[in-house]
């Protein structure tokens, strides 16, 4: 027998073996109704572009792309395993951040309310020494995340963004990243559109943004104008500089977790019409004066306020009545469902409403990606944010229900809040609107 024939044979046969331990093949699927930039997208660079606008940090790890996908049929929540599966069968390869029901994700799934997804990574060698963030835009709707088999933490909520220090789980070379979703479907939680009724194609599990970041052993969590920057660990300084083609504008001071104000001379007011915003650098500096983290965000200067015009109460933007003319905005995609197939399409129906005469867009029932509200900053179209709404608030868990919505209502304000597109937020609407109503109108026939 040739002996370098059944060498390379071996050889093969192992190659193949480990490719398939490695990462299941994607396949292309194509949706009924194909958009234009789902028909053009390279699967090789899938939403590249960095997810969060207002805090943006120069080194990054996009983690889109091609990981390994598995169905659970027991039907047990992923949320409530030790640790994860084997992934021994059944796995597939599919596109994150789409999700699995999408064709764009390569699955198309019908069915199947829990899932698990894993991917390998190797850490950026020039980020020893720092700890290193896993951020998820959202997962829909409970999920639990593992690195190299530990368990880094749970999450619920289909529209937040969430993430975990995962440093002390990492190791040198490749790492393994497992994620777990789970949506029942059942109408009992903060789901809009994507909820049982049946209207709208559901969807679940990831479908924004995977991302890893670099920061230091003290960084900040959040940012926003007036200015408070919440950071984690020690007493640290806060260095706020607004900016503008260039040039500064303003810089001021304060401390970690206290409030303190930017002021901006003869400020350029935001407005559709000329929808101005500033530069802004956040800096974190320790004892030293060492810069321990740093971020870049940018700001609008608009006030939005109501007062009585002629004797009728109108809405006004700086001071001013500004009529209100805009579009109900569904979010979906023939392709990608829940999730745009990339950043152009999602900023195509803005500048398209924007060109249309229209200068508000009512984004019913959905959160969308912060890119979203980041275009509509840009682009100067106002934003009225609709709370997903629930459509089974009542049941012997009605009380856990209405929590449970009321902290992601929070939520959802909280991490879009320093948009300054958006001049409405509607609570309520539809089904969770009709319920609440109905029910305490028969509290008041009651008594």
């Amino acid at each position: 027998m040739n002996h370098n024939l059944l060498k390379n044979l071996f050889t093969a046969l192992a190659l193949m073996a480990a490719a398939n331990l490695t990462a299941a093949d994607w396949v292309r699927k194509k949706a009924p109704i194909m958009s234009e930039w789902g028909e053009k997208i390279n699967p090789d660079k899938v939403w590249t572009e960095y997810p969060r606008p207002q805090m943006v940090r120069a080194q990054w790890l996009n983690l889109n792309g091609e990981w390994d996908y598995m169905t659970d049929p027991s039907g047990v929540s992923p949320v409530k395993a030790s640790a994860p599966p084997s992934f021994a069968s059944g796995v597939r390869g599919i596109r994150v951040p789409f999700p699995p029901e999408s064709e764009l994700s390569g699955i198309g799934r019908k069915g199947d309310s829990c899932m698990w997804y894993r991917r390998r990574f190797t850490v950026p060698k020039e980020w020893k020494g720092r700890r290193v963030m896993l951020n998820f835009g959202a997962v829909d709707r409970h999920s639990i995340v593992f690195v190299n088999g530990r368990k880094a933490g749970t999450h619920t909520g289909g529209y937040d963004a969430f993430g975990f220090d995962i440093t002390d789980m990492l190791k040198s070379g490749e790492n393994v990243l497992v994620v777990g979703a789970y949506d029942p479907n059942d109408g009992r939680a903060a789901c809009g559109k994507n909820g049982p009724r049946g209207d709208y194609t559901f969807t679940s599990g990831i479908w924004q943004t995977v991302w890893l970041e670099p920061v230091g052993r003290h960084h900040g969590r959040n940012s926003r104008l007036e200015v408070t920057a919440y950071a984690d660990g020690g007493q640290l300084q806060v260095v706020a500089v607004a900016g503008s083609g260039g040039e500064k504008v303003s810089e001021a001071t304060g401390m970690a977790g206290k409030t303190f104000f930017l002021p901006v001379p003869d400020p350029h007011l935001w407005s559709p019409d000329d929808p101005f915003l500033y530069d802004l650098k956040l800096q974190l500096k320790d004892k030293r004066g060492k810069v321990v983290d740093e971020v870049g965000s940018y700001f609008g200067m608009r006030s939005v306020g109501m007062r009585k015009i002629d004797g009728v109460m109108r809405p006004t933007l700086n001071g001013e009545f500004v009529f209100h003319l805009g579009l109900l905005d569904q979010g979906y995609w023939p392709d990608g469902i829940f999730t745009a197939p990339t950043d152009e399409a999602l900023r195509y129906d803005i500048e398209l409403a924007k060109r249309a005469g229209f200068n508000v867009i009512r984004k019913h029932i959905k959160v969308e990606p912060q890119r979203w509200y980041y275009h509509c900053d840009r682009l100067g179209v106002m934003v009225w944010q609709d709370m997903p709404n629930l459509w089974e608030p009542d049941g012997a868990d009605s009380v856990a229900v209405r929590r449970q919505f009321r902290a992601e209502l929070k939520t959802m304000i909280d991490q879009h809040a320093s948009s300054p597109s958006i001049v409405m937020w509607v609570p309520f609407n539809e089904r969770s609107c009709t319920q609440l109503l109905y029910r305490k109108n028969h509290q008041h026939a009651d008594s």
